[in-house]
């Protein structure tokens, strides 16, 4: 007799035991005849609202058959979309706008903001009678975007920071500070590198 009572109690306690795991193994739940997101919530020791978010439901409506979500989602997928963030922030980053440039040749001028009628205010809005030592250089918009850097081989370092009517293809005109460096500096063709 004692041994059919302890079998009885072992068979129970394994019953029980394992029906709990798999319970909480059990990540999803198929909506039964009579079921109710209560019920299910209830069933399962979640509230409703996580239900819902769980499974992108906007309303209470829930049909037979309908497998549902009944355990929040793993912290392995969230962790894993926060590192690529991190891999994807660090590329841009990394990425120095200085090294990516493209090589042109270029007839250059020169011109100065002194001249008859000028304003000496730039296409960008800088005031070269207030910086007359600014490296600004005019171009072509469609060749050279403004605000661009360009190195000008025998300039320096520029923005490209005005336009002209003259201005058109592979042509920039450098700004000089006086009319005297303007006219030394002539017509020159020369590299320049427009940085990306």
């Amino acid at each position: 007799m004692r041994k059919v009572v302890f079998s009885m109690i072992t068979v129970c306690v394994l019953i029980f035991g394992f029906s709990g795991v798999s319970s909480a193994a059990t990540t999803t739940y198929k909506v039964k005849k009579g079921d109710s997101l209560w019920k299910i919530a209830t069933k399962h020791k979640v509230s409703v609202n996580q239900l819902k978010t769980w499974n992108g439901l906007k309303k209470d409506l829930i049909k037979p058959n309908q497998v549902l979500k009944v355990t929040k989602p793993t912290k392995a997928k969230t962790t894993a979309k926060k590192t690529v963030k991190k891999k994807t922030s660090t590329k841009k980053s990394t990425v120095n706008k200085k090294t990516a440039y493209k090589t042109m040749t270029v007839k250059a001028t020169a011109y100065t903001a002194s001249c008859k009628g000028c304003s000496g205010i730039t296409a960008t809005g800088i005031n070269l009678k207030k910086k007359p030592n600014a490296k600004v250089i005019s171009v072509d918009p469609k060749k050279i975007p403004l605000g661009t850097k360009v190195y000008v081989e025998g300039y320096g370092e520029a923005i490209a920071g005005d336009t002209g009517s003259a201005i058109k293809g592979n042509k920039i005109d450098l700004h000089m500070s006086t009319k005297k460096k303007a006219l030394n500096w002539g017509v020159r063709t020369v590299k320049i590198k427009v940085y990306q």
